[in-house]
Order: C-alpha cells, then sequence, then structure tokens
C-alpha cells in the first residue's frame, strides 16, 4: 500500500492529541494506536475503489475513518458522531491535523440531510440489518458499504439481499463488503 510520507507523522500527531484528551475525556483505552491504525486501513488493499464521497457512522474517536482520510486526500468524508465530547475531539483532529477533506457532524446519521455517499464505514457500532435502516437514503445501488466486524459477521449478513463479502483477517476482524443493497 502506498501511503502518502506524512501518514506515520500525522498518526503520531493524532496520537499526542489523543493521549491529551483521554486524561479528561477517556475516549478510548488503545495503549498502542499502531494495530488500530493498520486495522482502519487495512482493507484500502482489497477496496478496488476511490470514493469521492464517504460517511463515517458512530466515528467515536475517529476509527477507522481519520487514517482514511489521511490517505484518501481526494475522498470527502462526513464523520457522524453524536457524543459531544467525541466529536468535539474529531473537530479538534481536523483542525489541528489540516484535514479539509474531513467535515464532524455532532449529530446523528438519521437526524440529518440525505445525500448519497460512494462508501459508507462503521466499525462494529451495531447489527448490520439496522446500519443500514438508518442509512437509507444515504446510499443507492452503487454504494459501498465496509463494514469492520468481529467473529458474528458472517450470521449478521447471512439474510441480506446485496452482494457481500467477507474478507477474514490475522487478527479476527471481519471486514464485510456490501454491495448491490436491496434491503
Amino acid at each position: 500500500m502506498n501511503l502518502p510520507n506524512d501518514f506515520w507523522d500525522k498518526v503520531g500527531e493524532f496520537e499526542v492529541i489523543l493521549k491529551q484528551f483521554n486524561k479528561v475525556h477517556n475516549l478510548t483505552n488503545y495503549n498502542d494506536i499502531k494495530p488500530v491504525v493498520l486495522d482502519s486501513i487495512a482493507p484500502l488493499e482489497f477496496l478496488g475503489f476511490s470514493p469521492k464521497s464517504v460517511i463515517d457512522v458512530g466515528s467515536g474517536a475517529g476509527f477507522p475513518a481519520l487514517f482514511l482520510a489521511f490517505i484518501l486526500r481526494d475522498s470527502e468524508f462526513h464523520l457522524y458522531e453524536p457524543i459531544a465530547k467525541k466529536s468535539s475531539f474529531l473537530t479538534y483532529i481536523k483542525l489541528n491535523l489540516d484535514l479539509p477533506n474531513l467535515t464532524v457532524h455532532s449529530k446523528k446519521l438519521e437526524d440529518s440531510p440525505k445525500f448519497v455517499a460512494n462508501l459508507i464505514t462503521s466499525r462494529a457500532l451495531m447489527r448490520t440489518a439496522f446500519l443500514l435502516q438508518i442509512c437509507k437514503g444515504f446510499y443507492d445501488e452503487n454504494s459501498t458499504f465496509l463494514l469492520y466486524k468481529g467473529s458474528e459477521a458472517g450470521a449478521e449478513i447471512a439474510n441480506l439481499e446485496c452482494k457481500k463479502d467477507i474478507i477474514q483477517a490475522k487478527n479476527h476482524r471481519n471486514y464485510v463488503i456490501l454491495k448491490d443493497i436491496k434491503c
């Protein structure tokens, strides 16, 4: 994977800011974020396209969307995070790490104006069927979902009417790709 020259520098800056915020706000419990960063960007090896617009649902502390935005600089990222301390952190990161391709929305996706994204990501946020339901109006037949799931991924997507693929990583991560969604 071709990473921008400043990728790991930006990750280092992110980690410093995260540790500062964690002292007050307890955003995440990761002591070493490198494995989480690698998990976040791994799907770029098999995704197969560079999306024009990306929605990340329940962005939390920014995994995976921030690290994808560091790499996919021509993509427009929309991070949806309704918890104020988390969306404030994401806004601080956007401003301090110079991410003009990123917009932080301090609200739930389902409470937002609809637009169709090329890619929708979510990292172990909720059951897939419910995620598809709240994302209605934000995807069409050309959109792709990239979901970061655990061991129950296969059972979770078994009854969905769409093209589906699960890529299993060595770290027990299941990357779920959904296309042509008819749900």
